[in-house]
């Protein structure tokens, strides 16, 4: 079987609005827009970064999408949170809107995994689980990045599936998930250890189902916990804008 086309290789070109999107983020965390200032109205915004209006409208509702701005009727757009700088470091230049839309994908494509993990896991498979889960904890407890461990438990919980398709699948994106958990676990190094346990606890609750054939509850578990890592990207000190 051949191998489809990956995010990065899917389009010749970056589309403009996702330079734009990403200069925009590389300006708040830089402080040149500080948080719950407001943004320069849409026009100034296309002078000063030299695009049109439709191509930055474009970029400010990703932004939105990605709570990293929100509006206020009548008054513009704020600034609702300042990721750290070494977001933009970590990603090629151009690709953190496609790192973004990938935890979409994955969000998906890994809750039907742990669901399907849940339903026919097998006696090698919890083996492979818990080592996977534990080597995790322990990077966790020396305070280690652990991006290969979280890829092993991720792995060990598709391959439990007992559809290999989960499998390639993984195989095939491999790089595109190596770049979004470095990304996420490089900044949970920066952080308070609660909320690294948070990420653990999270963890916990998707192998605590699976095992327990808790299809359901796998599923959300896995979904919450991508959709939750997505947000953590961009997570820094956040205010709440009123409406």
């Amino acid at each position: 079987m051949d191998q489809p086309n990956t995010p990065a290789a899917a389009r010749s070109e970056t589309r403009f609005s996702d330079i734009l999107y990403e200069k925009i983020i590389g300006m708040i965390a830089e402080g040149r827009f500080a948080l719950n200032e407001r943004l320069p109205s849409e026009p100034n915004l296309a002078l000063m970064l030299g695009a049109s209006r439709p191509v930055v409208r474009e970029a400010l509702e990703r932004l939105r999408a990605d709570q990293l701005i929100v509006s206020r009727k009548g008054s513009g757009s704020y600034v609702r949170q300042r990721p750290d700088s070494s977001v933009l470091k970590t990603v090629p230049v151009g690709s953190l809107a496609d790192v973004q839309r990938f935890f979409e994908f994955r969000a998906g494509l890994e809750a039907e995994a742990a669901e399907l993990a849940a339903r026919n896991w097998q006696p090698q498979d919890k083996i492979r689980i818990s080592a996977a889960f534990s080597a995790l904890e322990h990077c966790l407890q020396n305070g280690e990045l652990g991006a290969d461990e979280d890829q092993a438990l991720h792995g060990a919980i598709a391959a439990a599936t007992g559809n290999q398709f989960h499998t390639i699948v993984r195989e095939w994106f491999k790089p595109h998930i190596a770049i979004g958990m470095s990304v996420t676990r490089s900044l949970s190094l920066k952080r308070t250890p609660d909320h690294v346990r948070e990420v653990q606890d999270e963890h916990a609750a998707i192998v605590e189902a699976v095992f327990a054939r808790r299809e359901t509850a796998a599923h959300d578990a896995m979904k919450v916990h991508i959709l939750n890592a997505r947000a953590r990207m961009f997570q820094g000190v956040e205010v709440q804008i009123g409406s």
